[in-house]
């Protein structure tokens, strides 16, 4: 960057570097919009193209259609689902934080029980609901617990990795001066866990709406008071194609609103001073 008759002018590769940022920044957003657009149009013209009927594959506009005719039903599932996922991964962040650092202080309790964790993680939910289905009444209570299980490991591993990360250094430096154990998990382990704790959270985010619409598929949950797996099943049974689309399209779009929210919020909280944020900052 130099300075010719009083104005400032970037060097060339300077500017060079300037465009491409720019473009970048321009292509992160238009070029998946593009790909988005385009596929959808090949969609709509497969389906003319081959007249294909609608119980089989709706057209884009037919599912926008019922999409807007069944807005009552589908959200009102939607709140339904949207109420077990959100409770679902309170209760991941809750237990798995605080087991979290239950861990962090005796590295025997965590010998000794996360073995477990590891053992709900890769134990596929379908099999662990027959023993839910007999020992839990209330269908609600099972909703619930099977999406807490699928929620709960990524918030306990990240978060415990990010405890177990902090550098040996600034352990010691704390150690010399005096500080507790409380001192230490406070000013210097679980802000150093927050990143961790925050990919987690975004990972749990996703897992916990799977887990809320797998665990009603499982259950066979029907009836008005029921989420958008209940509407998928029943329009799978009346080979009503466009509902059936748009349950699914409002469960993407729920997925992808749930991810974004919860990046802005890692974000917001890491832009001052972590290093993946700041790298975004510039």
């Amino acid at each position: 960057m130099t300075v010719i008759d009083g104005t400032l002018k970037l060097d060339p590769e300077e500017a060079r570097r300037v465009r491409q940022e720019r473009l970048e920044r321009v292509g992160r957003w238009v070029l998946p919009l593009a790909i988005m657009i385009l596929a959808i149009w090949l969609w709509d013209r497969t389906c003319v193209w081959n007249e294909i009927p609608q119980y089989i594959l709706p057209r884009p506009g037919v599912v926008l259609q019922t999409l807007h005719n069944d807005a009552g039903l589908l959200f009102s599932s939607l709140l339904v689902t949207l109420r077990i996922t959100f409770l679902s991964l309170a209760l991941a962040v809750i237990g798995g934080v605080g087991l979290s650092v239950l861990f962090a202080q005796s590295k025997w309790v965590e010998m000794s029980f996360f073995p477990f964790a590891i053992v709900l993680q890769v134990t596929p939910i379908v099999a662990i609901f027959p023993l839910i289905n007999i020992y839990v009444n209330n269908q609600t209570t099972k909703l619930l617990l099977c999406a807490w299980i699928v929620a709960f490991f990524p918030i306990l591993s990240n978060t415990t990795l990010g405890l177990n990360s902090v550098d040996r250094n600034l352990r010691d430096l704390f150690k010399l001066n005096g500080a507790t154990r409380w001192q230490q998990l406070r000013y210097l382990r679980l802000p150093a866990a927050m990143p961790y704790f925050l990919g987690g959270l975004k990972i749990a985010g996703g897992l916990s709406l799977i887990g809320a619409v797998v665990a009603e598929f499982v259950a066979g949950a029907t009836g008005q008071s029921s989420g958008l797996a209940s509407r998928i099943i029943e329009a799978g049974y009346r080979l009503n194609a466009p509902r059936l689309f748009a349950a699914l399209f409002l469960i993407s779009l729920t997925g992808i609103l749930i991810f974004l929210v919860l990046s802005l919020i890692s974000h917001l909280i890491l832009r001052r001073w972590h290093e993946s944020a700041l790298k975004q900052e510039r």
